[in-house]
C-alpha cells in the first residue's frame, strides 16, 4: 500500500473510502499514517526481513498497517480474521511474528492468542486503547512519531499463508531484493499491465484484505494513484449500488460472489447503471461454465479470469472471448513452464489430466516447513505443486479439474467432484453445494453431496431426490451423489475457497480419510 509520489502530486485525493461508513481517508493521511507505524517499528527493534502480523476485519486502519511494514523491508502476515484463538496463535509462533496489530473487534481472540505466544512482544490495538504494556493502542503508540518516511526505506511484502483447507496453513516465503518500496516487486509490473490499471481508476474491493488477490489489487491501484472501495462484507445488491455510485472501473471477485448476484431478482440486477466497469476479474475458486456465460452476457466480454497460486508457482489466465472460445479453461500461460504429469511423473496426454506441476515462476519456501517445501517439489527439485488436478487442450489452455486431494476413488473408478458441484450450484433453489467421498463397504468411497438451499426453501427427502434426478439428467451414473444432506450454511471462506474438510471429516469419523 505504497503511496509513494500520489501523497505529494494528489494529497487530498482518497486513497480508499469505506463501503459502508463513508469513511474516507486522503493520500496524505495514509502515507503520514504509515510513516508513523514504520518509525514505531524501527524503535522496537525491527529489521529489515523481520515478522510481524495483522489480525483484522476490513476497516480503515488495515491499509496503513501493510504499508508500514511495505517501507520499512518487513515480512507482514495478514491472517484469516476468522480464525480461533489456537489458529491464530499456531499462525503467529509459525511466522515469528514479533509485533501482532489487531481490532477492537478481533482483540478477545488475539488477547487468549497471544497467551500461546511468549515470542510476540507487543499487541498493537489500531483503532483502540491499550490495556497494558503489552497491549497497546495504535495512537497512543505513534503518538508524536514523525510523519516523514524512515531513513532506511527499503520493500517488504507479504507473507500469507495458504488457506489450511487441505491441511495445516503454511506460510509462503518468497525471497525479498533489498531496494526501494519505490520499485515494485516484478509480479505486480506483470499484473498491473494484464489487469490495464492506470491513473484515475476505482477498484472496487469486496473481498477480506487479508487474501493474497486483494492484497495485490488494493496495492496495485494505490500505486496507479487511484481510489479503493473497500467493502466492510459482500452483499450482492450493495455490490452493484457501490459500483453506481462510484463509478467502479475495476474489480476484482470470486465465483461465489457472481452466482449471489444472478440470483438476485431480475428487476434488481437491471436497476444498476454497471456501464463505467472496464475489468472484472475472478479467481481463487473454479467458476461454473454456466454461471461465467451468464455473467458475460450480463456485463460484456469484460470479464477476465487467471489461476495462480499464493505460492506464485505460474499464471495462467483468459480474457472473455478467449474463454469462450475455449468454455471451460482458465486460460494459456503467461509465467512459469506448465507440465501436466501422471503419478509416475511422466507427461500426460493433451486432454488427459494430471497433476499441474508448474518450473517455478518466481522462488518460494514454506517458512518453517522444509518437510512441506520438499512434498511441494519433485525428486530432482525443478518443478513445484499444489496439488491442482487438470489438463490441457490443443492450443495450450488448461483446464482445471479438481483437487488431488478430493478425488474421489469409487469402485476403482476416479471421480472428481468439480464437475458435480458446478452443475448443483445452478439450480435456482440450491445456493452452494459441495460433493465428496464418504465410506462405502463395497466401493470404497461413495459420492456424498451437501448443499446450502436458497432462504425459503425447506430441507426435505422430496428436495433430495429431485436434486439427485436433476444431476443424472446431466452427469453419468457413478458421478450422481448417492445422498444429500443439507446445511444452513456451507464453510466457504470469504475468499470464495470452499472449507470442505470440515464437512468431509465428519463423515469419516475413526476410519482413514484420505485428506493430507
Amino acid at each position: 500500500m505504497y503511496t509513494g509520489k500520489h501523497a505529494h502530486l494528489r494529497p487530498l485525493q482518497p486513497a480508499f473510502i469505506m463501503a459502508n461508513s463513508g469513511e474516507s481517508v486522503s493520500y496524505a493521511e495514509l502515507e503520514a499514517r504509515s510513516n508513523r507505524l514504520s518509525h514505531l517499528f524501527r524503535n522496537r527493534g525491527m529489521k529489515r526481513l523481520d515478522h510481524y502480523a495483522i489480525f483484522m476485519e476490513n476497516n480503515s486502519r488495515y491499509l496503513e498497517a501493510c504499508g508500514a511494514g511495505e517501507k520499512a523491508g518487513l515480512y507482514f502476515t495478514c491472517v484469516n480474521s476468522y480464525l480461533t484463538p489456537p489458529e491464530l496463535s499456531y499462525i503467529l509462533d509459525n511466522s515469528q511474528s514479533r509485533i501482532l496489530i489487531t481490532s477492537i473487534a478481533k482483540l478477545d481472540v488475539a488477547r487468549e492468542a497471544l497467551k500461546a505466544c511468549p515470542k510476540v512482544e507487543l499487541c498493537i490495538v489500531a483503532d483502540g486503547a491499550g490495556e497494558s504494556d503489552r497491549i497497546v493502542g495504535l495512537a497512543e503508540a505513534t503518538a508524536g512519531l514523525p510523519k516523514t518516511p524512515i531513513a532506511d526505506q527499503s520493500i517488504g511484502t507479504a507473507m500469507l499463508y495458504s488457506s489450511g483447507t487441505t491441511g495445516r496453513p503454511k506460510g509462503i516465503l518468497r525471497p525479498l531484493p533489498e531496494q526501494p518500496p519505490s520499485q515494485q516487486l516484478p509480479l505486480f509490473d506483470f499484473l498491473q499491465k494484464l489487469w490495464q490499471y492506470r491513473e484515475g481508476m476505482i477498484y472496487l474491493s469486496p473481498a477480506p484484505l487479508y487474501h493474497s488477490a486483494p492484497q495485490a489489487a488494493v496495492n496495485l491501484t494505490i500505486r496507479m494513484g487511484g481510489t479503493v472501495i473497500i467493502m466492510e462484507s459482500f452483499d450482492p445488491q450493495r455490490y452493484l449500488e457501490l459500483v453506481e455510485q462510484w463509478g467502479v472501473t475495476h474489480s476484482q471477485l470470486v465465483p461465489t460472489m457472481f452466482s449471489r448476484m444472478l440470483k438476485l431478482p431480475e428487476d434488481v440486477r437491471a436497476r444498476y447503471d454497471l456501464s463505467s466497469l472496464e475489468i472484472a476479474v475472478h479467481a481463487a475458486a473454479p467458476c461454473p461454465a454456466a454461471v461465467k456465460e451468464e455473467m458475460i452476457r450480463w456485463w460484456g466480454p469484460i470479464i477476465h479470469e487467471y489461476y495462480g497460486a499464493t505460492e506464485g508457482l505460474g499464471f495462467t489466465a483468459c480474457n472473455s472471448a478467449e474463454w469462450q472460445a475455449h468454455r471451460g479453461t482458465v486460460g494459456r500461460v503467461l509465467l512459469g513452464d506448465l507440465h501436466i504429469l501422471d503419478g509416475d511423473m511422466k507427461p500426460c496426454p493433451v486432454g488427459t489430466p494430471g497433476t499441474v506441476w508448474f518450473k517455478t515462476a518466481s522462488a518460494f519456501e514454506y517458512f518453517n516447513d522444509p518437510d512441506k517445501t520438499r512434498e511441494a517439489r519433485s525428486a530432482d527439485g525443478t518443478m513445484s505443486t499444489v496439488g491442482d488436478v487438470g489438463y490441457v487442450d490443443d492450443d495450450g489452455y488448461l483446464y482445471l479439474t479438481d483437487r488431488a486431494t478430493f478425488m474421489i476413488i469409487s469402485g476403482g473408478v476416479n471421480i472428481y467432484p468439480q464437475e458435480c458441484e458446478n452443475l448443483l450450484i445452478t439450480h435456482p433453489k440450491i445456493a452452494d453445494a459441495a460433493v465428496f467421498g464418504v465410506p462405502n463397504a463395497d466401493l470404497g468411497e461413495e459420492v456424498k453431496a451437501v448443499v446450502q438451499p436458497m432462504p425459503g426453501v425447506t430441507p426435505c427427502a422430496e428436495f433430495a431426490n429431485e436434486l439427485i434426478e436433476f444431476c443424472s439428467r446431466s452427469l453419468s451414473r457413478q458421478k450422481v451423489p448417492r445422498s444429500i444432506d443439507f446445511e444452513e450454511q456451507l464453510p466457504r471462506l470469504p475468499t470464495g475457497k470452499l472449507y470442505k474438510r470440515l464437512l468431509r471429516d465428519r463423515y469419516w469419523g475413526d476410519k482413514t480419510s484420505r485428506i493430507v
